[in-house]
């Protein structure tokens, strides 16, 4: 790809989760459920993109629905090159064995100052035994 490419950057930043149950940090019997995920952000454009913010949709096994907002990731606001990724590791407690975390990064081109969304599709979290 070259910088004038016409995809917009929002299709050539993409976002791989891979969730996986702490059962040394959780309890049933505190309804405490804990899951760590790692993230990988692919930058499969020919520009630089800064990650600025955070969105995450967090829906208990309950219903419930709790919305998280922040500034970068993990006390990061990473630069991702052309062609590089960047990979971090948070977590999530649940007050049930199972839910879905889905979301957003507000990013922005760095050549052009133009901010962008790119989306985190709907990825589960679920404790072991569990056909949710």
């Amino acid at each position: 790809m070259n910088p004038t490419s016409d995809v917009p950057l929002e299709r050539e930043v993409l976002v791989d989760v891979e969730p996986i149950y702490r059962d040394d940090e959780s309890s049933r019997e505190e309804s405490r459920y804990v899951f760590s995920y790692t993230v990988t952000i692919h930058n499969h454009s020919a520009r630089s993109v800064q990650l600025l913010a955070r969105h995450w949709r967090i829906t208990q096994g309950s219903g419930k629905v709790q919305e998280v907002r922040g500034k970068g990731v993990v006390g990061q606001q990473p630069m991702i090159g052309p062609g590089q990724t960047f990979r971090y590791t948070s977590r999530a407690i649940l007050d049930g064995p199972v839910g879905v975390m889905e979301g957003s990064y507000t990013c922005v081109d760095t050549a052009s100052q133009r901010p962008f969304e790119v989306s985190i599709a709907p990825f589960r979290l679920a404790g072991p035994n569990q056909i949710h």
